[in-house]
């Protein structure tokens, strides 16, 4: 069973289901303070629930429908599908940081290196990507996919919602795109066919993950149509495969060279 935690944030609260606070006329209300409130969340250790994000780190790795189960729950007791701890981001920095600093000393690329790394992955991998990633969603599924039900208030996909489905996504791309291909730098740095294989299909394991749990993160949302569109990438991404194999193109070993070189 999902792990709970007494602590809630003064600042949401707790709606209760069906109740007046939880009609959607507050919803612009509760996003305009759900930020500031998030973000005074992340500095304040004793209001996040670790264990909650850990269990969910550990199922979206072998069962990550069971995550999204969850969030029906989550969204009668708190009025919002999106996250309102921030756990999950903390220990994905702490996840980011550490990779940095290990890939840093593989590649003896002193503090400052290490320092940058950092910056980058945290900032520009994580953050950058999936504010662009989770922005384009967050527009597509609002502008296209959204059901039309006149017996029934009107609802929206939230960006952080959009987010919060990219960091579910990106956690397992992280496992094996920087934890597990940390291991297997001595096979893709070469300049054969195995090791170009072996290093595409990391990335192609790696992303094709990412979409599936990006798609069951819509798919959770019951007022949205069609979500099968969003398994669609997972076929371009196995012809870029195939072709790049065929074309030689050492996927693994160009983005480290693009990281160290």
């Amino acid at each position: 069973m999902l792990p709970t935690s007494a602590t809630r944030s003064p600042g949401l609260g707790a709606y209760e289901f069906g109740s007046p606070a939880a009609r959607p006329r507050r919803t612009r209300r509760g996003s305009n303070r759900f930020f500031p409130t998030y973000l005074r969340r992340l500095f304040s250790i004793r209001q996040m629930d670790f264990e909650v994000a850990l269990w969910e780190m550990f199922y979206l790795c072998i069962s990550p429908d069971r995550v999204y189960r969850n969030i029906k729950y989550h969204k009668q007791t708190k009025n919002q599908w999106a996250r309102d701890d921030p756990a999950f981001i903390a220990i994905l920095f702490l996840c980011l940081t550490t990779s940095a600093v290990a890939y840093g000393v593989v590649y003896s690329v002193g503090v400052l290196g290490m320092l940058r790394l950092i910056l980058w992955m945290v900032f520009v991998d994580f953050l950058l990507v999936g504010a662009v990633v989770a922005t384009l969603l967050w527009f597509v599924t609002n502008r296209f996919l959204l059901q039309h039900n006149p017996h029934s208030a009107q609802q929206s996909v939230e960006w952080a919602y959009a987010f919060d489905v990219h960091c579910n996504s990106f956690f397992p791309m992280f496992l094996v795109t920087y934890v597990l291909q940390l291991f297997f730098i001595p096979i893709v740095v070469r300049n054969n066919w195995i090791s170009m294989f072996v290093g595409n299909t990391l990335y192609l394991a790696a992303t094709s993950y990412y979409v599936y749990i990006t798609f069951l993160g819509y798919k959770a949302l019951p007022f949205l149509k069609n979500p099968a569109i969003f398994l669609y990438p997972i076929g371009v991404l196995v012809l870029i495969y195939i072709i790049l194999l065929f074309a030689n193109v050492p996927i693994a070993q160009r983005i480290l060279g693009a990281y160290f070189t």
